[in-house]
């Protein structure tokens, strides 16, 4: 059985309350399907209070820490080096939509290193968790990043531009150049929980650009400590800063990777 340390159980801890709120306005979107409005406000609102149970929690737990979020920016923190990186709703369209596929994630950043982090599936109640040096873990269970060798066995994960963003063209050529090379790609719509999928061997691998630091943050520890690699769309290390990331295990990586930058 997997010992959590005290910063493991206190990112669990925090999430598992905002876990509660999403729960409860959750299961009011069916209601709002049908109303003229609909419930996009209701939705933004859920995300803003779930982020602010996350900021209060982790706040006592760690007060030196700073914040990097997604909805209330970033905080500066005060011993200088230390950050939560915090997406309180990752699959807001999928919870807009009634669909069940939405996660919390907290991620840790100590200067410039990415050391732990948690993502809790809200609706399967599956808590991903990961701290370096430690390991991978869904709930109590190890995770391994998946086996397998060959791209036409290999199913990836990926992301589609959101309305109203560039990069649709670009992503069309990705999907082109790569789908007949692969047993099949998955659009799933919370990039955070695809990142876990990756590390629990679900996922193959997985790419995605105009990504922001909150969506990645939890997975890239979590793949990492899986077994897996995770680099930037040019192969370096610079996935928070540049949106671009491309993670699978040891001998994908590099295969998928060249696919994407022909």
């Amino acid at each position: 059985m997997a010992l959590r340390s005290a910063l493991i159980n206190a990112m669990a801890n925090a999430a598992r309350k905002a876990q509660r709120s999403l729960i409860r306005d959750f299961n009011e979107v069916e209601h709002l399907q049908v109303s003229k409005k609909g419930p996009a406000d209701f939705v933004s609102a859920a995300d803003r209070k779930a982020e602010k149970i996350l900021q209060q929690e982790l706040a006592k737990l760690r007060p030196d820490f700073g914040f990097i979020m997604e909805e209330g920016g970033r905080i500066e923190a005060k011993d200088g080096k230390s950050y939560w990186i915090i997406d309180p709703l990752d699959g807001t369209t999928n919870f807009l939509h009634g669909i069940p596929h939405f996660a919390i994630s907290v991620g840790v950043k100590r200067e410039d290193e990415l050391i732990a982090g948690i993502v809790l599936d809200v609706v399967r109640d599956e808590l991903f968790w990961a701290e370096k040096g430690v390991g991978a873990y869904v709930n109590e269970r190890r995770l391994r990043v998946s086996a397998r060798r060959k791209l036409t066995e290999a199913v990836f994960g990926t992301g589609i531009p959101f309305h109203g963003r560039p990069g649709h063209a670009a992503f069309v050529k990705d999907l082109t150049t790569i789908m007949p090379e692969v047993a099949g790609i998955r659009r799933m719509g919370a990039a955070a929980l695809d990142l876990c999928y990756v590390a629990a061997g679900r996922f193959d691998g997985f790419w995605e650009s105009g990504l922001s630091a909150w969506d990645m943050a939890a997975g890239i520890v979590l793949v990492r400590e899986a077994g897996g690699m995770v680099t930037d769309l040019a192969g370096g290390d610079q996935m928070l800063s540049t949106g671009g990331i491309v993670a699978a295990n040891d001998v994908l990586h590099a295969p998928l990777r060249k696919l994407l930058t022909k």
